[in-house]
């Protein structure tokens, strides 16, 4: 198994690349996005498209690809009129992404499940819609659902991408681990006003600490994460928030920032770091003792290959 090899290597201390984004990959090279779901339903259009992108990460030397499914839960789906067709874009999204691992002829690119506790964002901003955020019984009924379409449509990992919300992401971390799958987490993080590093949450001051201090660790039962870092923060503060996650976990360590920023239905493609200076920061963050390099919303492909050339380096 591909993710079993993934393993070993991390265990021997290793560093592997992840690949950039997915969803504001997709609106970079003209594909609509949803007014109301963001990514998800463009993947019903835009399977060759999203296969070639997930070609490209894997031509610049990603080894680990993301699936389209991080905003294709049906919290977000039936809001927009896709409530029968969840199932449908998950599969195709996941089925893109072996598609392109197939058709590079390499068998060992390990295909994750993207699994986030995004919930409706109201227009124009990036912000929850707490209006028609649902209780807490229905959101984790989607996560479990979401989860196991993901496993039963072939994917070897399961990455919570962007955990901010103490409340949400007890939820989907429970139904990340029922599938039996290897779990990754990865936290996300802001300043506050009076220059604090807290949690992402744009609603509330939540500190880091109480999302890092959620993470399990790996062990014998399965019932914990095999790796745990930053990602969906600015590179800036990566380096910071990853003393959090260290306090709270002893496993391999994950770096994979963005760039820009979010007002719904679109990505803003705002002072987004250029790859030599990402390049820079990878390798600080591979001296700091971080394993697994990528980066999400706004990085590209030249940023992954900006990554791949910091691991060499350091080799």
């Amino acid at each position: 198994m591909p993710y079993d090899r993934l393993k070993r290597r991390l265990d021997a201390g290793e560093i592997v690349i992840i690949d950039g984004a997915t969803g504001t990959e997709l609106q970079r090279r003209g594909a609509p996005m949803d007014p109301a779901a963001w990514c998800g339903p463009a993947t019903l259009h835009n399977d060759k498209l999203l296969s070639e992108i997930h070609a490209d990460y894997i031509a610049a030397g990603a080894e680990v690809i993301t699936a389209n499914t991080y905003a294709s839960s049906r919290l977000m789906l039936t809001p927009a009129g896709y409530g029968d067709r969840v199932e449908e874009i998950n599969r195709r999204a996941v089925e893109a992404a072996l598609r392109a691992r197939d058709q590079a002829g390499n068998k060992d690119v390990v295909v994750a499940g993207s699994l986030s506790h995004m919930v409706p964002v109201a227009s124009g901003t990036g912000v929850v819609d707490a209006k028609k955020t649902p209780d807490d019984a229905t959101i984790a009924e989607a996560f479990h659902e979401l989860a196991r379409i993901l496993a039963a449509a072939g994917c070897d990992l399961i990455m919570l991408e962007m955990m901010y919300n103490p409340r949400r992401t007890p939820l989907v971390l429970e139904a990340a681990l029922a599938t039996g799958l290897p779990v990754w987490f990865g936290a996300s993080a802001r300043r506050a006003k009076d220059g604090r590093l807290i949690s992402f949450d744009q609603l509330e001051e939540t500190p880091l600490d109480a999302i890092t201090g959620l993470i399990p660790q790996s062990g014998v039962d399965g019932q914990g994460v095999d790796a745990a870092g930053i990602m969906h923060s600015y590179s800036e503060l990566v380096g910071e928030a990853l003393q959090s996650v260290r306090r709270h976990f002893a496993g391999p360590l994950m770096a994979y920032p963005d760039g820009g920023y979010f007002a719904m239905p679109d990505w803003q493609f705002v002072d987004v770091i250029p790859p030599d200076e990402f390049e820079t920061f990878c390798c600080a963050w591979i001296k700091s003792g971080v394993q697994i390099l990528g980066g999400c919303c706004g990085l590209t492909v030249a940023h992954v290959e900006a990554a791949a050339r910091a691991r060499d380096a350091l080799a």
